[in-house]
């Protein structure tokens, strides 16, 4: 960034990319707007108090995916649950990424059904905890993407276990959305207003 020093790399013998005069010249020149040619301006996003907020929740996410540990659930913003390939991990993450919030997720499994009641890992938080659901058909895809011809994939399967997991939710007094034919954004959105989170998004 710095002209004088790029004067003398230029005339160095080697190979030389520059990648800013590549692709910033043009640019400045097309738009007719001069580039200020600032330095550090990436390390001084990176000493923002809302980036450090938002990494911190990225890796509080990566931690909690998945049921990986229940360690620090207290610490939560919103722990998502529902079945396998509801959605729950891309939206936690995006809650993370875009939100910095610390979002866990759970999957419910068979022995949560056959028991009747949520992960007991989660009892104590279940003002927190917010559900996904999908539906039989589109499940019934993925999971044949997945396990071609399995019984996890079987249509009868991924019914009995959306409405066991329907079933739960109504009788846990969870609030929960279908994420059929929502994009991450609009499942982030429905979870945002129903936790009433005063998380504002980070550019």
């Amino acid at each position: 960034m710095n002209p004088e020093l790029n004067q003398i790399v230029g005339k160095a013998k080697g190979l030389i990319l520059d990648m800013f005069q590549t692709f910033v010249a043009p640019l400045e020149q097309a738009l007719g707007v001069k580039s200020t040619h600032a330095m550090n301006r990436l390390h001084h996003n990176a000493d923002t108090e809302a980036y450090k907020n938002r990494i911190e929740a990225i890796n509080y996410s990566l931690a909690h995916d998945d049921g990986q540990s229940n360690r620090n659930l207290a610490e939560a913003d919103v722990i998502l649950v529902g079945i396998s390939r509801a959605g729950k991990t891309p939206t936690s993450f995006y809650l993370a990424m875009q939100y910095g919030m610390k979002a866990a997720n759970y999957p419910l499994i068979p022995e949560d059904f056959e028991r009747g009641q949520l992960p007991k890992d989660l009892i104590p938080y279940r003002s927190k905890i917010f559900g996904l659901i999908i539906d039989a058909e589109r499940l019934s895809e993925i999971c044949n993407e997945r396990r071609p011809g399995s019984n996890y994939a079987k249509l009868e399967n991924c019914r009995y276990e959306i409405n066991e997991a329907t079933a739960m939710m109504k009788k846990e007094s969870i609030p929960w959305v279908a994420t059929t034919s929502k994009s991450i954004e609009e499942i982030a959105t429905t979870v945002l207003q129903s936790i009433k989170s005063d998380k504002t998004i980070l550019g």
